[in-house]
């Protein structure tokens, strides 16, 4: 998730200071990922730095009780990267770590582990996760307004991903009894061989020369 272009965009629709910033992103994806203010001010400075956003003082028409608030106001470039980021398609499955898929292919490869009882453990986790989107999405209302549309959006995110990650978990359980009766994923220890450190030397051109 980038809190760095989702709090761009929103300072591209007016100035604003942390705790709003905060408070606009949570009305806007349902308070599903609740953000700190740590990580508001942190964002916020490297957006500065960065020149994306600029310090500013409070516009005319703010509420008195914040006028003291130190308010950030996107510049020009950070609109083109803000346009940009929504423009973009989210490239998510080749620059991202899955932290499940991580698991389970370090569970396969080491002594000792049991691969199919984390599965298992996943496998329940998430097909609760499953009930219990199944059933707020069946008791929910129509959504009123473009908050309650936006929160609905993340709901049924999670509901599709959780399903799809059922899925994932029984082809893997199946592809892991497969390639073990065929003896093909056989744990195995340490590598004991003291790595080499630093970067590959390469040759130098007297040394290309010479093997040449």
């Amino acid at each position: 998730m980038s809190i760095r272009h989702s709090l761009l965009i929103i300072l591209a629709q007016g100035p604003c200071y942390g705790y709003q910033l905060r408070s606009e992103f949570d009305r806007r994806t349902g308070s599903t990922w609740p953000l700190n203010v740590g990580q508001i001010y942190n964002t916020l400075d490297r957006l500065v730095r960065d020149d994306l956003a600029t310090k500013a003082s409070a516009p005319h028409d703010a509420d008195p009780d914040s006028s003291q608030q130190t308010y950030y106001t996107i510049t020009d470039a950070g609109k083109i990267e803000a346009e940009h980021w929504l423009t973009t398609p989210v490239d998510s499955y080749s620059v991202s770590r899955d932290e499940l898929a991580i698991k389970l292919a370090i569970a396969v490869t080491l002594p000792g582990v049991d691969a199919h009882a984390v599965i298992e453990h996943q496998r329940e986790a998430t097909r609760g996760a499953v009930d219990a989107l199944s059933l707020t999405a069946a008791v929910r209302e129509d959504a009123r307004d473009a908050s309650q549309f936006a929160e609905q959006l993340v709901t049924d995110s999670l509901f599709a991903h959780a399903e799809a990650e059922l899925r994932w978990l029984d082809h893997v359980e199946a592809a892991l009894t497969t390639a073990q009766s065929h003896g093909l994923v056989d744990a195995f220890p340490l590598n004991l061989t003291k790595p080499k450190r630093g970067r590959p030397a390469t040759d130098s051109p007297a040394n290309e020369a010479a093997n040449a």
